[in-house]
């Protein structure tokens, strides 16, 4: 009899629960194979520890040509076809970190908190003046990442919608066609590379021209291809993953109020919160960056052959009774919740994190204080999620107050 290969993503039956295969592979099958949207199989790995060391073993490299195809487009997707990259993988990977990582710590990152509350301030002052109900993803979801990012490279705000179409185009799963994934690198390439001239030709007070003047005398500096790839990934990101969190952060707070009430009543619970959302989040990493074993490799008793594309799902991870205990359990205090997955582990840890992770926290301090009232226009369950990229997240998510 031939073995049915499960559908992936799977289906869920709210937006904010998680699919029920997590924890059932979990238990009993923490290797499974699936079946991609491309039609392509590959092996789901959902336990903490091993998704960890999918994410940390040299032996696990990043997909690049000769993965698994994700996407419907002939190119496989964005992770196919930028797996490869020189900044990916190796010592051109490690390169390209040492040479940005002093430009995103945390130190620096925090610098840039009077400028996000004052953009923060600013987009809920509009959403208060618009009056209830107010969608809440187009109000400050969106528009305030993109302000920061903005703000952060130098390029203009007025260009967003430029960003948001090309993001989605480039991260497409099965929405978009390949002439249309080829015409927005194009298009996205060219912007980027003509606003890494001016920087360099013509530097001011923002990340986009520190980085063009960045030079080490053992890495020496980033090439103008580095640099696009650089500023093309923050901008995608400011778009993609951090505009998605604020909506997912605010409406899983409120389809559990108390969660909200807990904060309003003692800020201090703020960090602890966001790590939480972060942790319990299941919707904005679709299928992830997938990976490809370099030998035979053993994984909770199964060999995952040399070859074979894996797909590390860290938000499985994150759910995993091994590592957290109770997982399902929401809890601003738990003591290891920022060991979560969702910026990844090792060499490829999210250079940005340190900028979401201050956005999150002024957008979930700022709601608190000025809208105590907050709630969901609808109910939780009809909540529903974008579908057809890689970066997944909730359609419009609609307040009142």
């Amino acid at each position: 009899m031939t073995e049915t290969i499960p559908e992936y993503p799977f289906d869920r039956d709210t937006a904010l629960e998680p699919p029920k295969e997590w924890a059932e592979l979990q238990a009993r099958c923490p290797v499974a194979h699936v079946r991609l949207p491309s039609g392509d199989t590959a092996q789901l790995v959902t336990r903490y520890d091993d998704v960890r060391t999918m994410l940390t073993d040299a032996r696990f490299r990043r997909g690049g040509q000769d993965a698994a195809r994700l996407s419907t487009t002939d190119d496989g997707g964005l992770f196919a076809r930028n797996g490869n990259s020189t900044t990916m993988e190796g010592e051109g990977h490690l390169r390209w970190r040492r040479l940005l990582t002093r430009s995103f710590t945390m130190r620096k990152m925090e610098l840039w908190r009077p400028r996000v509350q004052q953009m923060a301030d600013e987009l809920v002052d509009d959403l208060v003046k618009s009056g209830p109900p107010g969608n809440l993803s187009a109000k400050l979801g969106l528009p305030l990442p993109v302000r920061v990012i903005c703000a952060l490279v130098g390029a203009p705000a007025e260009d967003q919608n430029k960003f948001a179409y090309w993001s989605q185009v480039m991260l497409t799963l099965t929405r978009y066609t390949q002439e249309e994934v080829e015409r927005a690198y194009v298009e996205f390439n060219a912007y980027v590379s003509d606003l890494v001239d001016q920087k360099r030709a013509d530097p001011g007070d923002d990340l986009l021209s520190e980085l063009t003047q960045i030079s080490d005398t053992q890495d020496g500096r980033l090439s103008h291809e580095e640099l696009i790839t650089t500023v093309r990934s923050l901008l995608l990101a400011g778009h993609e993953t951090t505009s998605n969190m604020i909506a997912i952060m605010t409406a899983m707070l409120l389809a559990d109020r108390g969660r909200y009430e807990a904060v309003i009543d003692d800020p201090d619970l703020i960090p602890g919160t966001v790590e939480e959302v972060l942790r319990l989040d299941t919707t904005l990493s679709v299928i992830g960056f997938p990976r490809v074993a370099t030998e035979d490799v053993e994984v909770s008793g199964t060999v995952v052959p040399a070859g074979s594309t894996v797909i590390p799902a860290r938000p499985a991870a994150n759910r995993d009774p091994r590592k957290f205990a109770d997982p399902e359990r929401f809890d601003p205090r738990r003591e290891n919740a920022a060991q979560h997955l969702s910026f990844g582990v090792g060499a490829h840890y999210c250079l940005g994190q340190p900028l979401a992770r201050l956005e999150l926290q002024v957008v979930l301090g700022t709601l608190t204080r000025r809208l105590p009232q907050l709630r969901l226009r609808d109910d939780a369950d009809d909540l529903r999620l974008r579908t057809g990229l890689l970066s997944g997240g909730l359609q419009d998510v609609w307040v009142t107050w």
